[in-house]
């Protein structure tokens, strides 16, 4: 059955493009103060003073009620902000999944109690989220968790496995997707539930996994019969699937979905020199004329967000050019710039270390967030074409 899709052309407001200079500025005199540098990291570094001067920008929860500590302002503002950041390589990644999915989640399904009791706290840039949702032996196949949530007097006991839990280590919560019920092959998207997790309860263990690029980011999170009180379920019990699938709708929809290598190509401008050759014009200029459109598509996305609707198909699209396009960038950088070039360059100069992490974080951008056969197969359900 063909889903609604509309990725529909939005016009950047006057007021739009203010808010964003007045960013570019906020960063420029940050910059110049040392309070942050270009890193080939990018925007996906922790760093918990920056994130509070973020937060007292009003740059944190922007689109929240004020009396959970947000800004009320619209999804069209939060995006030309977020967008800025990342462009910038800003070090946001501490309160960036807790501003992305888990406030909007328990602005949606939450307690008033969860809101009044996370939100301000996360606003603040106080309050930092990890998401435990995969597992070693699940795969993409987010239904065959097998971490278990028994009930008890006054709650859950949990057991289980998470991992690739991104800066676990560093987070305070984690919003811990698990099974409430056993599996059915019939309905197997039936008796998941959400839970608010606090990462130093008691049964609670962190491994760190390090990976190919030698990087601390990933964790294994071990549940040893965790007690979780009954006012850590997020919604209703069992109606974990149809949560999470609104919440993978925001993480999809981002511009950091394809601004993961674009150190590399701010830095390919002025390493290509001021008379590239007519091959590294076309190379630069269809990345260029790429960026844009993906651009254009997750503004488009932004003003989806801010009528009500989840745009759970175009998200998954978006995503999925973007993953390309965060590839394509560094295997472009590495046509126009030979190695006996890149060997000629200053050691201060950043484009090497900037290619270098590039190129060994490229094969991870189609698993984060979904593979690309999973995004593909949501795209041709929403066509009508599976």
């Amino acid at each position: 059955m063909f889903t609604s899709f509309s990725l529909a052309g939005i016009e950047m407001p006057e007021h739009l493009e203010r808010l964003r200079e007045d960013v570019r500025r906020f960063l420029r005199a940050e910059f110049a103060a040392g309070s942050y540098t270009r890193d080939p990291a990018g925007w996906d570094r922790y760093d918990a003073a920056f994130t509070r001067k973020i937060a007292a920008q009003g740059w944190i929860g922007m689109t929240w009620p004020r009396v959970y500590g947000g800004h009320e302002r619209t999804s069209l503002e939060r995006y030309v902000v977020t967008e800025e950041l990342l462009a910038a390589g800003a070090p946001v990644r501490a309160h960036w999944l807790a501003d992305r999915q888990f406030g909007p989640l328990l602005l949606a399904a939450g307690s008033e109690a969860q809101k009044r009791t996370y939100l301000p706290r996360i606003a603040a840039g106080e309050c930092f989220v990890c998401v435990g949702m995969s597992e070693s032996d699940s795969g993409s196949d987010l239904a065959s968790i097998r971490t278990r949530a028994t009930p008890t007097d006054g709650g859950w006991r949990i057991s289980g496995r998470k991992v690739w839990t991104s800066y676990a280590h560093k987070a305070h919560l984690m919003n811990l997707f698990a099974r409430t019920s056993p599996y059915d092959h019939d309905n197997r998207h039936a008796g998941v539930t959400q839970f608010i997790v606090d990462l130093d309860w008691p049964g609670i263990t962190i491994n760190p996994i390090i990976n190919l690029a030698g990087d601390h980011d990933f964790n294994e999170v071990i549940f040893d019969d965790v007690l979780v009180p009954d006012d850590r379920v997020i919604g209703a019990v069992g109606s974990g699937w149809t949560q999470v699938s609104g919440e993978l709708a925001h993480e999809r929809a981002g511009s950091e979905r394809w601004l993961n290598a674009y150190g590399v190509l701010v830095h390919l401008l002025d390493s290509a020199g001021p008379h590239p050759d007519r091959g590294a014009l076309e190379q630069i200029g269809r990345l260029v004329t790429h960026l844009w459109t993906l651009h254009r598509m997750s503004f488009s996305l932004a003003g989806l967000l801010n009528q009500g609707v989840v745009p759970a198909v175009e998200a998954a699209l978006v995503k999925d050019l973007g993953n390309q396009f965060d590839q394509d960038i560094p295997e472009a950088a590495r046509r126009v710039v030979s190695a006996e070039a890149r060997a000629r360059l200053p050691a201060e100069d950043p484009f090497n270390a900037m290619l270098d992490r590039a190129l060994l974080y490229a094969p991870s951008y189609p698993i984060r967030g979904g593979t690309r056969e999973i995004l593909r197969g949501i795209i041709a359900r929403g066509l009508g074409l599976r």
